[in-house]
């Protein structure tokens, strides 16, 4: 789920519209293993700092389609995934089911 500072710029009309165009360019490919993209991820990351900067927020250089297994490992590294931690497609974090202790 979207920090404080940044749920109204998720919800804004030129992030979805940028969110949109920039999936589309990449063909909803994640770039990094070639799975489906379901994230369009934000290499420099979104801070309280940054926000207001659309050179970080909505520059198409600092953005990345990803799918959920590379924006998991992303965030939390391979050790979480391998836990069976994850960010599910509405960016809660979830056990995956089965992989309780």
């Amino acid at each position: 789920m979207a920090k404080d500072y940044a749920r109204g710029f998720y919800r804004s009309r030129a992030w979805r519209d940028t969110q949109a165009a920039y999936m589309a360019s990449q063909h909803n490919v994640c770039e990094r293993c070639g799975g489906l993209a379901r994230i369009v991820h934000h290499k420099r990351h979104i801070n309280p700092e940054n926000i207001g900067d659309l050179s970080v927020t909505l520059d198409w250089a600092n953005l990345e389609a990803v799918c959920l297994v590379c924006h998991n490992i992303e965030h939390m590294g391979s050790d979480a995934t391998a836990a069976g931690l994850r960010f599910d497609p509405q960016g809660n974090l979830v056990q995956t089911p089965g992989m309780t202790d």
